[in-house]
């Protein structure tokens, strides 16, 4: 996993840069310059209301005894999107509005959803390895 983090924390800079150059050469700078502000100053705006709208669901949901599992999902998507929208870029801010816009944003719980899955079973698999335990018993 740390070696994911490693790759995509130098990778996702240099495919930043790449992309934001190749708008720059098409549309020039300053409108390439206007389109990232817009886009930041839209993810901020886009934010704050989805975030409220998530929180109100998380506090909603408690309030009602039942478990926030997808409200929370929502709410760390939201919080996750927002970061990415305040960050400079063009695909940051792609997976940023798909992670804070109520449209797409259940694409991407169904992949977190996924991830996650997959992360747990691949930790059990080890595990079981690491005794020497079947999976079955």
């Amino acid at each position: 996993m740390a070696r994911w983090l490693v790759v995509a924390f130098l990778l996702i800079p240099i495919l930043e840069l790449a992309v934001i150059i190749q708008v720059g050469q098409i549309i020039g700078f300053w409108p390439t310059l206007a389109l990232l502000v817009a886009e930041s100053i839209l993810g901020a705006w886009l934010v704050k209301r989805e975030g409220r709208r998530a929180w109100h669901n998380v506090r909603t949901i408690l309030s009602e005894g039942r478990e926030p599992d997808i409200a929370l999902t929502d709410a760390g998507l939201v919080l996750v999107g927002g970061t990415l929208l305040l960050t400079p870029g063009f695909v940051t801010d792609i997976v940023g509005f798909a992670c804070v816009l109520p449209m797409t944003r259940p694409l991407m719980r169904r992949g977190v959803s996924r991830l996650i899955r997959r992360s747990r079973d691949s930790a059990r698999v080890r595990l079981v390895r690491a005794r020497r335990i079947k999976p079955d018993g």
